[in-house]
């Protein structure tokens, strides 16, 4: 016989009840979530269904190369091309930088600005190439622009190239006009066939302006380093040579500050940016590489939703090169001289003048008549 009362089986009846309700509402709640691909997502994670963004609500990033965002030079042009951007189109949120200290730090920096929602990112410097192969096909939503080096042919990737080696043509033909010496020299930060075409135009355009000059190459072997720059230059300027072309990044500046301190009757050749302020008077010109003019351009077309992928070069014609108005020594460089840049700068716009890009092609070069 059972002990138990009407009153106690209908609460053990409610009891059972409610935690049978329970369980299926838990349960039902627990059910494994829909696999990636119908969440608008790629394996990863990472988004692959995003509308297009374009106007204010644009969000762009940068990646520096190993010389920094204050190399007053290469990185620095690119940021103010940013921020130019920034200030003219008003975006929401400002742009930001990731600054690499070394080659490993590019593929982590990419996909870090890639994965905080950026919809444009630039990839300054050809060493990003292997880093930006391995991020831009993760990431179909995001667009990315590298400056100097080979994009992956993504409809998401563009590459920004220049043709260096008509505007250090021209600088080359002013140091050949301007040295006293007659003995003239390229100090670059690493070597590779972007830094050839520097190296390569710097000596056509000065044996234009004088065929017996002596022009000394040097290379850093980085991008960073001060110091190193100041004792080559030293050293160069120790063996007769006065006019000094540095085209190394912040290792640049070194090579500048060493021509500084010289004083008169020597002169540095800055690049990327106008540096001529950087020691007014001393430095004779800067090879201006209009990165900033590049950078702006691609986000202004973002902006407005006209993004193309590929590769755009950029050169004289296209006012991706040129010397800088060089305000503290233009009264040192003697009218014809000038005349004859002007001449030389339309001859290579209208293709009348093609710049060599290699020792080969330097080795049958003629000299034009001006």
């Amino acid at each position: 016989m059972s002990g138990a009362t009407p009153e106690k089986g209908n609460f053990m009846r409610l009891l059972y009840g409610l935690l049978t309700a329970f369980l299926i509402v838990t349960l039902w709640g627990c059910e494994a979530p829909p696999p990636p691909e119908k969440r608008g997502e790629t394996p990863g994670g990472v988004s692959g269904s995003r509308p297009e963004v374009s106007g204010a609500a644009l969000r762009i990033a940068m990646v520096t190369d190993a010389g920094g965002i204050d190399d007053k030079s290469f990185n620095a042009s690119s940021w103010a091309g940013l921020t130019r951007a920034h200030e003219e189109f008003q975006f929401a949120m400002k742009p930001v930088f990731i600054e690499s200290r070394e080659q490993s730090d590019y593929e982590t920096n990419l996909t870090d600005l890639a994965l905080k929602g950026n919809h444009l990112i630039f990839a300054v410097g050809y060493l990003t190439e292997d880093a930006l192969k391995k991020v831009a096909p993760r990431f179909p939503d995001v667009k990315f622009a590298i400056i100097d080096g080979n994009a992956p042919d993504l409809p998401n990737c563009l590459a920004l190239k220049f043709r260096e080696q008509e505007g250090c043509f021209l600088a080359g033909y002013l140091a050949g006009k301007m040295s006293r010496t007659k003995k003239i020299a390229y100090v670059g930060g690493m070597e590779g066939a972007l830094m050839k075409r520097f190296e390569v135009g710097y000596i056509a355009g000065a044996r234009t302006a004088e065929p017996g000059i002596q022009v000394q190459v040097k290379y850093i072997g980085n991008w960073t380093d001060m110091p190193k720059g100041k004792d080559l230059a030293i050293l160069l300027m120790s063996q007769g040579v006065d006019i000094l072309f540095a085209a190394a990044g912040k290792g640049g500046e070194g090579v500048l500050r060493a021509v500084n301190e010289r004083g008169p009757g020597f002169y540095a050749i800055g690049v990327d940016a106008d540096q001529d302020y950087m020691f007014p008077g001393r430095v004779l010109t800067s090879m201006m590489k209009r990165v900033d003019n590049a950078v702006y351009e691609t986000v202004a077309d973002l902006y407005r939703g006209k993004w193309k992928p590929g590769e755009r070069v950029l050169g004289i014609r296209e006012g991706g090169l040129s010397l800088s108005p060089m305000k503290y020594t233009r009264k040192d460089v003697p009218p014809k001289v000038l005349e004859e840049i002007e001449k030389l700068t339309r001859m290579i716009a209208e293709g009348k003048l093609i710049v060599p890009t290699n020792d080969e092609e330097l080795a049958k070069f003629v000299a034009p008549k001006i």
